[in-house]
């Protein structure tokens, strides 16, 4: 069985959400970063990144969400197209997560809510790019049901899992109803509320 090691994060949320909807058994093994689990040796020797999710399927470790949706993707033949260029599509909204909306919300959450200076350049800097991404985005599903395209696929899934967690950098939705309308047809999906409870429920009660 595929075995998850993730916690409430916003990568974690996309693969558990990716497996949900292919419909594949999987265990889930939490690590909590809160506590610097993702840094404990037996955790390293699965990533030394050290930093989850972590995918295990079979005795194959894969790490970083982006690679695992895609290993997910082909090993079902869901959530990616066949063609050429609709699966282009997909890899460019893939590649733009991963080198763009990612680390200006990451970046923008750490230096609101965790930096132990105040940094109120780096802040405005990583603030300001993550709004005008969410503005490209917003433009982008003006004239399109989804991210890639008219059909669902993995690339949704990726920008779901930050747009789920806007809070952290200080975002909202609020002036973009491209999005906002993209974000509840998501959202609404019975099997992205099963992940969200799923990983919700790895948090320990305080």
């Amino acid at each position: 069985m595929i075995e998850v090691h993730a916690f409430a994060t916003p990568n974690s949320v996309k693969v558990l959400i990716a497996l949900e909807e292919m419909g594949l058994s999987y265990a889930l093994k939490p690590v909590n970063v809160r506590k610097g689990e993702q840094k404990f040796e037996a955790f390293l020797a699965l990533n030394p990144n050290g930093k989850v999710p972590v995918l295990v399927d079979e005795g194959f470790v894969l790490t970083e969400s982006a690679a695992i949706l895609v290993y997910l993707a082909e090993k079902t033949g869901r959530l990616l197209p066949q063609d050429g260029i609709g699966r282009a599509r997909v890899f460019e909204q893939l590649f733009f997560h991963a080198s763009g909306l990612s680390p200006a919300f990451g970046n923008a959450g750490f230096f609101k809510r965790s930096s132990t200076e105040p940094q109120p350049i780096a802040e405005a800097r990583f603030t300001t790019e993550a709004e005008r991404i969410l503005g490209l985005i917003d433009a982008k599903l003006g004239g399109q049901a989804f991210v890639a395209g008219e059909e669902f696929t993995i690339a949704d899934i990726a920008h779901f899992g930050w747009m789920w967690r806007l809070q952290f950098p200080g975002l909202t939705l609020y002036g973009r109803p491209h999005l906002s309308r993209w974000y509840e047809t998501v959202a609404a999906r019975p099997a992205v509320q099963q992940a969200i409870a799923r990983v919700e429920a790895l948090v320990p009660a305080a």
